[in-house]
């Protein structure tokens, strides 16, 4: 194993423990078994660590199909691509929760974790960002209903996963792989079935 796996390793485990607000690269290194100044020679700062957790030590679907959605326009039908989403999402959020949340006790720290994420093309608005491109581009292709607000389904599917991932971490009742595809299906047939957005998949 690399110093960069074990700082990475360390780093998750820190923050899953203690919240990203309380995890200093102080602990971090020691629990690697390295110096301060070893992390600095693999990771700029904290966020550039965090980044790298949630890329590499967290599910890594959702990293790979937010990445792969312009290639799937126009190919496979809308509603799998969807569930897929939602699946992986629901499985990122539970996991990502318990580490970001604590952002959220110091406002000094989550203003500066924004900025440096915003500059790095990084970030939560990313995600949905990406989504709501995928189904502009199948809007355009006439899979989706022209009556549909893009924006909007894309906002309403990441609240859902999002809304799970509080609630299992709340709850200490994380979904198993079946349960949670069974709500990644129900959520998407009910946003393209039940509200009309789908005219062709």
């Amino acid at each position: 194993m690399t110093t960069r796996d074990r700082i990475l390793d360390a780093a998750a485990q820190v923050m899953r423990t203690h919240g990203l607000a309380k995890a200093t690269t102080k602990e971090i290194a020691k629990a690697a078994g390295f110096s301060e100044a070893a992390l600095y020679k693999h990771f700029r700062d904290k966020t550039d660590l965090f980044l790298a957790v949630l890329e590499e030590r967290m599910p890594t679907g959702l990293g790979i199909l937010i990445g792969g959605l312009p290639k799937r326009v126009g190919g496979d039908p809308v509603e799998q691509v969807l569930t897929e989403f939602a699946y992986a999402a629901i499985a990122f959020y539970g996991r990502t929760f318990p580490i970001a949340a604590s952002l959220f006790s110091d406002p000094h720290l989550l203003t500066a974790h924004r900025e440096v994420v915003h500059d790095r093309g990084k970030g939560p608005r990313h995600v949905g960002d990406m989504l709501a491109e995928y189904l502009e581009a199948e809007q355009r292709l006439g899979r989706i209903s022209v009556t549909a607000d893009p924006r909007a389904a894309a906002d309403l599917l990441l609240g859902a996963c999002l809304q799970q991932g509080f609630l299992s971490n709340f709850d200490q009742q994380h979904e198993d792989e079946p349960t949670r595809r069974k709500l990644a299906e129900t959520w998407v047939h009910t946003l393209l079935r039940g509200l009309g957005l789908l005219e062709r998949a």
